[in-house]
């Protein structure tokens, strides 16, 4: 297990959807351990090592809005792709006009995080690949700001700023609560089996502001 790094992340708005919210997107009251690792690995990813969550700290308090967003109630179908690739004449794409729908959600607004996390080898590594040579690149390009693509709140349109944590102390904004039981919350998915991928889940506990997922239980 290689040591861990801290990294900072604020923006505007964040979506963590909830998954049994179906139609009207809601999100979860803080950042899930799945968007945290997304964030990382937008940052640097390597077949050789995986990204860890150890701990989120909520930084500024919790604050939702709601918005009403664009969006389509159909998908192309998978079904429709091959013909198309092999010339048949069948228009692929979805009409706006037509599957264009106007719907609510309950999004998180002004959000800041510290992510702690650290990273493990994997068995994809290959004999240049050690601990020390990828901990060196992932400072660097997070003292520069470096990212594979722009990594982003849960959607998209909710771009994340980053750069590296180097402060000693964390203050976040619930120093003065004990406990807040947020309930069940996604942890991330178990894609050991491609052909069946399953949602993990854990029950989300924040402890003075502060999200730890080191030795919570994960239930499939």
């Amino acid at each position: 297990m290689s040591k861990g790094v801290r990294v900072k992340v604020w923006g505007d708005y964040a979506l963590f959807s909830r998954p049994e919210m179906k139609v009207e997107r809601c999100s979860y009251d803080v950042m899930t351990p799945s968007a945290a690792r997304g964030i990382l690995e937008a940052v640097y990813w390597h077949p050789g090592m995986r990204w860890v969550i150890d701990a989120i700290y909520i930084m500024k308090p919790i604050q939702f809005t709601s918005v009403r967003r664009n969006e389509v109630k159909s998908k192309i179908s998978a079904n429709n792709v091959l013909p198309v690739y092999n010339g048949a004449v069948k228009r692929l794409g979805i009409s706006s006009r037509d599957e264009i729908v106007q719907r609510a959600s309950l999004l998180l607004r002004n959000v800041e995080y510290i992510i702690e996390a650290h990273f493990e080898m994997t068995s994809k590594a290959n004999a240049s690949d050690n601990p020390g040579k990828f901990k060196d690149i992932i400072m660097r390009r997070l003292r520069r700001g470096e990212c594979f693509h722009m990594p982003y709140f849960g959607c998209r349109e909710f771009p994340v700023k980053f750069c590296l944590y180097e402060g000693e102390e964390i203050r976040t904004a619930y120093e003065e609560e004990e406990i807040r039981d947020l309930g069940y919350m996604l942890y991330d998915m178990d894609y050991s089996d491609a052909n069946q991928i399953q949602p993990m889940f854990f029950r989300a506990v924040m402890k003075r502001g502060v999200l730890d997922v080191r030795d919570c239980e994960v239930i499939r």
